[in-house]
């Protein structure tokens, strides 16, 4: 609603002042009601201490107080939207520069802060962590959500607008930038994931969301000519895909590009092309800690199959000597067989009739983003020339020395070896994908 003063005009409020104001002072602006949030489950962890050290020892510590301070200037909404996506822009391509070896790995050792006690300094993390983008990113919406604007009055759906504008930004979602069609290059998208299982250890880092970090703008060379990836990191919640983020990004590029792989974390010691992906979630917490266990919500659920299958090179990729993790063609599923009512494990994948309780990637959002977007690629008329599905990556791990989230270090020399590895092998995959008959 207009406010009086806004109706009467600059002339007619300096009248209402003169009018209404006690001879003795001017009455100062009164401040709108406040909207603010406290923050997420998510957002709490924050304040432990490896989310801390991470960001510290990145530099990222950095980026939610020059957030504040800039959403602190703004003068309106359109103002602060537009501050809040620069910024979440700044936050993606400072990671991905970071990653690929642009800008500053880490503190110079003079420059590092000292060590909790004092009597040190404390090293940097090295160039392919993921895990300062996410800090960073929920460092930024926490201060979205506390915000209370000086200047005008924040609406809830406009705070929204603007939790929206830095997620969106800071994940690459909307800087999906492809070469044209016919210039010789093959196009090529890479989504990775959030950190996740934070509760059991604040310095978990997901290798699929360090992949899109290395991977991000990148060419690699293949035996058919150059391919150019483009990557973009999902949360690990399930409101978040239920409102369609997933179908949001990627229905734009899809029908651009030439092959598109998701990526996640999955089992120990061994990559998994996953065949079958199944239309089920089955409960565990997320990142927010919220359960749902419900068929994957889709727009059209009449016409909702419940399993999708890759199209993938999976054969090739199998065969293909991509570096020192084995990886298998994954079949297996678990279903309701038609007419059943007990679930049961088919290790040779669905069958006909059957209700889905675990594709090959389980249940999970891994599971859910393969099912989402093949799923759309199969609406949007291009299974039959669209090779794309799920990978999932070995679990990374702490060294043997570094296994207790209590005393162990945040980084350590086989922690960061492993997520190297992963990195390459992950893209030497995606070179098999590209090279691929069809791709």
């Amino acid at each position: 609603m207009t406010s009086l003063r806004t109706r009467i005009g600059i002339a007619g409020t300096a009248l209402l002042t003169a009018i209404t104001a006690p001879t003795t002072a001017v009455a100062a602006p009164v401040a709108p009601p406040s909207s603010a949030a406290s923050p997420t489950v998510e957002e709490q962890r924050l304040d432990r201490a490896a989310p801390q050290e991470i960001l510290r020892r990145s530099g990222f510590d950095s980026v939610a107080p020059a957030f504040a301070r800039a959403l602190s200037k703004a003068r309106s909404y359109a103002q602060a939207e537009r501050i809040a996506e620069r910024e979440g822009t700044r936050l993606w391509e400072r990671a991905v520069d970071r990653a690929q070896g642009r800008g500053p790995a880490q503190y110079e050792e003079r420059e590092a802060p000292p060590l909790e006690g004092g009597g040190g300094r404390r090293a940097g993390i090295s160039r392919d962590d993921d895990r300062p983008l996410y800090w960073a990113r929920l460092g930024m919406t926490r201060e979205v959500r506390g915000w209370e604007p000086a200047r005008f009055r924040l609406t809830d759906a406009q705070r929204e607008r603007l939790l929206e504008a830095v997620e969106r930004t800071s994940r690459g979602q909307d800087s999906l930038d492809f070469p044209r069609a016919g210039d010789g290059v093959k196009r090529v998208l890479v989504t990775g994931f959030d950190p996740f299982t934070l509760d059991r250890d604040a310095r978990i880092s997901n290798p699929s969301g360090a992949t899109a970090l290395a991977l991000d703008g990148t060419v690699i060379r293949t035996a058919d000519g150059p391919a150019r990836i483009e990557a973009a990191v999902f949360p690990v919640r399930w409101d978040d895909f239920a409102a369609g983020e997933v179908e949001r990004t990627l229905r734009p590029v899809l029908p651009q590009v030439d092959v598109f792989t998701t990526v996640s974390q999955g089992r120990a010691g061994r990559f998994d092309i996953e065949r079958t992906n199944g239309a089920w979630r089955g409960g565990s917490p997320d990142n927010e800690n919220v359960s749902r266990a419900e068929t994957v919500p889709v727009t059209d659920p009449a016409s909702q199959p419940q399993w999708t299958s890759t199209t993938l090179p999976y054969a090739d990729i199998v065969a293909a000597e991509t570096g020192r993790f084995p990886v298998y063609d994954n079949t297996s599923v678990t279903e309701i067989p038609a007419g059943g009512t007990q679930s049961v494990t088919r290790p040779e994948g669905p069958t006909p009739g059957s209700t889905a309780r675990s594709g090959g990637g389980g249940n999970y959002l891994s599971n859910e983003i393969a099912y989402r977007a093949t799923l759309l690629r199969d609406r949007l008329g291009l299974h039959d020339e669209l090779p794309g599905g799920h990978v999932h990556t070995p679990i990374l791990d702490f060294g043997a020395d570094n296994t207790d989230p209590e005393t162990g270090t945040v980084t350590d020399p086989e922690f960061v070896r492993n997520r190297l590895d992963i990195i390459d092998q992950v893209r030497e995959i995606v070179r098999v994908a590209a090279e691929a008959d069809g791709a």
